[in-house]
Formats: structure tokens, sequence, C-alpha cells
């Protein structure tokens, strides 16, 4: 399974467009926003991947219901091939 990793782990600035010799100054007020606007990105990223993790481990569970259940089949199959092989050597001698 492939996933697009740039939708998985976008870039963790966001671009700020700069003009030729502005001085980066930020008051409290653009700073705290910025870094409310980042704490909701990390939240939704968190939030996107505790879902994502939460499908392989059901997905893992699944795997594992058909593993044993496909497990029991082939023994199944195993036990029945040794009758067989047991009754046609019964009867061949």
């Amino acid at each position: 399974m492939i996933r697009d990793l740039s939708k998985m782990y976008p870039p963790a600035r966001h671009p700020v467009p700069r003009q030729p010799g502005q001085q980066l100054k930020f008051t409290v007020t653009e700073s705290c926003d910025r870094i409310k606007e980042e704490f909701h990105f990390l939240q939704a990223q968190y939030h996107s991947l505790k879902l994502e993790c939460e499908k392989l481990a059901s997905d893992k569970t699944e795997m594992q219901r058909h593993y044993v259940m496909y497990y029991e089949m082939s023994y199944g199959l195993n036990i029945e091939m040794h009758k067989i092989t047991v009754l046609t050597d019964l009867v061949i001698n």
C-alpha cells in the first residue's frame, strides 16, 4: 500500500512571503497567533496519524484472524490427507 507522504507529513512551517529589506518584527499577538496556528496544525496532524494508527491496528487484527483461519484449514486438510494415505496403505497391503 503506497501512500502520498506529502499529505502524511506536510512541511512543518508555513511559508511567509517577505519583501526585500523587511525586518522580522513580531508583536506578542502575532506570535501568539502563529503559535496557535502551529498548534492547530500539529493537532490536526496528530489526529490524522492517530486515525491511521487505529486503522492499521484494526487491519493487523483482521490479518491475524485470517491467518488463524487459514492455519486451521491447512491443519485440517493435512489430517485428512494423512487419513487417506493410511487408508490407501491399508487397502493396498
